[in-house]
């Protein structure tokens, strides 16, 4: 067995670590087992025979792609007893994200909640076709199938995707200008600014995983969910007072969002999804602390697709 040296090796894997953060994360919806993944691919790439090696990038996306479809699959059982909605793990993104249409928007929550009801097969499939434009050929590589599975798996979840994926939004700028708006009159308590910023029949997601008290199912309508918000500013939320509270506009998933933190710990993200008018017709609200990590450790992550 032939090996580059160690250094080499290293420089390779170094190279190509964000594209394999990116496709875990996707196919994985957590940070944690993203990382994870990713780790074990090194694992692999460091014992492989490199001199058979014609492509690395090709080789360690294979790699990671099945060692994330496999973990995907170990999971999903917890996913199912889960306590509450289940929601992705949100992530700090930086403006590179926001300026590729198609990263920003394979790795916002509408999608990622979106891919959680494909099953593992599926979802990798999307992720590694859609997304990162690999052939049908080098899937089914990947993910230990047949190139024909492989292409009736990928119409399964594009037609899947195209069917639940939020069809029309407003501009970049104008998502901003009501994320601002809606921060400042969540703070504040202003329920009538809250209302007209809301689509009537918005539903909001709070995913606490039982370790935290959030609602154990959605809340739907405009009265119900400003009146929810209007109250952050003026009640204690997860034993912090209002004067403790700390709320400020970040970049999540590719787009604007709320980070809620005080007693020096994050306490909540808040993102949304909107209309082509600038409404909001989605709010994912995670409040579980397993999943406020990579968030409190303030990494901001590049999950392009190069």
């Amino acid at each position: 067995m032939t090996h580059p040296s160690p250094e080499r090796d290293q420089q390779v894997y170094d190279q190509h670590r964000n594209l394999l953060f990116s496709v875990a994360y996707r196919v994985l919806g957590t940070v944690a087992d993203a990382e994870d993944a990713v780790q074990d691919a090194w694992i692999k790439w460091s014992a492989a025979d490199r001199s058979q090696v014609a492509d690395p990038k090709a080789y360690l996306a294979r790699i990671v792609s099945n060692l994330a479809l496999q973990r995907l699959r170990s999971t999903q059982r917890q996913r199912e007893t889960y306590v509450g909605p289940w929601l992705p793990e949100p992530i700090l993104t930086g403006n590179d994200t926001a300026d590729d249409i198609t990263s920003t928007e394979s790795v916002s929550m509408a999608m990622l909640v979106v891919l959680e009801t494909l099953s593992p097969l599926e979802r990798a499939v999307f992720v590694l076709k859609e997304v990162f434009g690999f052939s049908h050929a080098e899937i089914a590589e990947a993910v230990e199938r047949s190139e024909a599975a492989v292409r009736q798996a990928a119409h399964r979840a594009r037609e899947h995707v195209r069917a639940r994926r939020p069809r029309f939004t407003a501009d970049r700028s104008r998502q901003r200008d009501v994320t601002e708006r809606f921060l400042a009159a969540a703070t504040g308590g202003d329920l009538n600014t809250l209302m007209q910023l809301l689509s009537p029949d918005v539903t909001l997601w709070t995913d606490g995983g039982g370790k935290v008290r959030q609602a154990l199912r959605p809340i739907v309508g405009a009265q119900t969910v400003a009146a929810w918000f209007s109250a952050i500013g003026k009640v204690t939320y997860q034993g912090v007072e209002p004067a403790d509270m700390n709320a400020e506009l970040v970049e999540i998933n590719g787009g604007p969002g709320m980070v809620f933190s005080g007693l020096d710990r994050v306490i909540a993200t808040v993102t949304f999804d909107f209309d082509a008018d600038g409404r909001i017709t989605t709010i994912h609200n995670v409040a579980n602390p397993d999943k406020l990590r990579a968030i409190a450790d303030g990494t901001t992550r590049d999950v392009g697709t190069p």
